[in-house]
C-alpha cells in the first residue's frame, strides 16, 4: 500500500486549496480511504473519509461543510477541496487507509493502518 498526498501550500484566509491523494498497491474499490491533520501540538483529526466500494462520504460536523473529499479526475486518486480556509486549518494533512476497514464513518473514527507521508498547508495573511 502506498499513498503520496500532494496539493499542500500556504494559502490566505478565507482561500481555497485541494489536495489530492495518489494509491496504489491495492485496488481503489474496496477499502475506505481519508484525509486526517495533525496541527502543531495537537493530535491527529479525521478531516473527511470516503467508502470506495460505494462512495459513501462521511465529515465530521466540527468542519461546519467546508471540506468535501470525493473520486479525483485521475484514476486512483481521492481528494479533499477545503475551502473558506482559516488559521484553524494550518497543519500537516495526510491521507490513509486501512484494507480491513470498508466503512468511511468507521474509518474515521479509527486508527487506520496505512499513512502517507503528508502535505503541509499554512493559512495565513
Amino acid at each position: 500500500v502506498q499513498l503520496q498526498a500532494s496539493g499542500g501550500g500556504l494559502v490566505q484566509p478565507g482561500g481555497s486549496l485541494r489536495l489530492s491523494c495518489a494509491a496504489s498497491g491495492f485496488t481503489l474499490n474496496r477499502p475506505a480511504i481519508g484525509w486526517f491533520r495533525q496541527a502543531p501540538g495537537k493530535e491527529r483529526e479525521a478531516v473527511a473519509c470516503l467508502s470506495t466500494n460505494n462512495d459513501i462520504t462521511y465529515h465530521p460536523d466540527f468542519l461546519k461543510g467546508r471540506f468535501t473529499i470525493s473520486r479525483g479526475k485521475t484514476k486512483n486518486t481521492i481528494d479533499l477541496q477545503m475551502n473558506n480556509l482559516t488559521p484553524e486549518d494550518t497543519a500537516v494533512y495526510y491521507c490513509a487507509t486501512d484494507l480491513a476497514q470498508a466503512s468511511s464513518y468507521a474509518l474515521c473514527h479509527s486508527r487506520p493502518s496505512d499513512w502517507g507521508q503528508g502535505t503541509l498547508v499554512t493559512v495565513s495573511s
